[in-house]
C-alpha cells in the first residue's frame, strides 16, 4: 500500500485530490495538510511514502518542506518522494523541485485524469524499483519513462480543434490577462467550456495561468496567451 499526505491550502482542492488518492487501489491516504508546518509534522508522524505537495502555502513555500525533510532523514530504506501540485510556473522553482527529487511536477490547473495517470505511473515504477539486482539501461529508460512521460498529442477526449482554435484566438487577441467569464462571453461559449479549454491550452504550454489573490475569498483565475 502506498500511503499519501495531500498538502493544498485550499480546502477543496485537497478534498478532491483526497478522493481521488482513495478511489485507486494500493494506495492509502493517511493525513490531508493545509500548511508547511501542518504538513511537517504529518510527514514525520506518518512517514508517507509520496506527498501530494503544493508550492504556495500561506505560511512558508512547499520547497521549505522539502528542505526540512532532507535535511533530517536518516533511513535510506525510507525515503517520502514528492509530487508537486502547483500553479508556480518560475523555472527557479521548478528546478529547486527537481533538485530536491521531485518525481513530477503538475502544473495547475489540470484535469483530475492528469493526476490519476501520474499517481498510476508512480505506483508502477515504485514497484519495479523494488526489485532486486542490477539495472540494466533498458530498465532505466522504462523507469525514466514511467516517471516522467511524454507530454500528450491528441486532445484530451471531449474537446475539439475548432473550440481550441476559438478559445485560443480569443487568447491571442486579447490585451493583457482574462478571465474565464470574459472568454465564455467574447468566444460565445458556455463558462464550464470556456475554463475547461483554458486549463487544456495551460497544460499545452499554450497559455499561462495567474492566481490574483485578494483580501478575502478565493483566488481570482485569469489566463493569458504565451506570444
Amino acid at each position: 500500500m502506498i500511503r499519501v499526505l495531500v498538502v493544498d491550502d485550499d480546502v477543496r482542492v485537497a478534498r478532491n485530490h483526497q478522493e481521488l488518492v482513495e478511489s485507486l487501489p494500493s494506495f492509502a491516504v493517511v493525513g490531508v495538510a493545509h500548511t508547511a508546518a501542518e504538513a511537517l509534522t504529518q510527514i514525520r508522524g506518518h512517514h508517507p511514502d509520496l506527498v501530494l505537495l503544493d508550492l504556495h502555502l500561506p505560511d512558508a513555500s512547499g520547497l521549505s518542506v522539502v528542505r526540512a525533510l532532507r535535511s533530517s532523514e536518516e533511513d535510506p530504506d525510507h525515503r517520502t518522494d514528492f509530487l508537486m501540485i502547483t500553479a508556480v510556473r518560475e523555472i527557479a522553482q521548478v528546478r529547486s523541485a527537481l533538485h530536491g527529487g521531485a518525481v513530477h511536477y503538475l502544473l495547475k490547473p489540470f484535469p483530475l485524469s492528469a493526476l490519476r495517470d501520474q499517481l498510476e505511473r508512480y505506483a508502477v515504477a515504485r514497484d519495479r524499483m523494488s526489485a532486486r539486482g542490477e539495472a540494466t539501461q533498458q530498465d532505466v529508460d522504462r523507469l525514466f519513462g514511467l516517471l516522467r512521460p511524454p507530454a500528450a498529442k491528441s486532445l484530451p477526449k471531449g474537446l475539439t480543434k475548432a473550440t481550441v482554435d476559438l478559445v485560443s484566438g480569443v487568447l491571442r487577441a486579447a490585451e493583457g490577462e482574462v478571465s474565464a467569464s470574459e472568454v465564455a462571453d467574447r468566444g460565445g461559449v458556455s463558462r464550464v467550456t470556456a475554463r475547461r479549454y483554458l486549463e487544456h491550452l495551460c497544460a499545452d504550454g499554450r497559455a499561462e495561468l495567474r492566481l490574483r489573490y485578494g483580501s478575502a475569498g478565493r483566488p481570482e483565475h485569469l489566463y493569458r496567451w504565451v506570444p
